[in-house]
């Protein structure tokens, strides 16, 4: 019985996580207005970007990122092509003469 227990947990928690990661909106299937309005809605939200990419997108003008990052520009795929997204980075600082 502990096997068949242990069998049916280690089951649900593969099924729990396939969930979640197919809950993951997907930049591919909207289009750029929608997909920034999504991230304006969310604030920062977790976007699928190809079959196997995913990255944090945020709002340009918030306080979504942790110091020293701060929202830089991104471009994501979309269904009408590129769309310019921001996701949090750390900018470059002085360049060297």
């Amino acid at each position: 019985m502990p096997i068949r227990r242990l069998a049916l947990t280690t089951a649900a928690i593969l099924l729990a996580a396939t969930g979640l990661a197919t809950a993951r909106p997907d930049t591919r299937t909207m289009d750029c207005q929608q997909l920034r309005q999504l991230i304006q809605s969310r604030h920062a939200v977790v976007l699928t970007t190809g079959p196997n990419t995913y990255d944090r997108y945020v709002r340009q003008f918030g306080i979504e990122c942790d110091w020293p990052e701060v929202p830089m520009s991104a471009y994501v795929p979309t269904r009408d092509g590129h769309c310019p997204v921001y996701r949090c980075d750390q900018p470059i600082g002085d360049l060297p003469d």
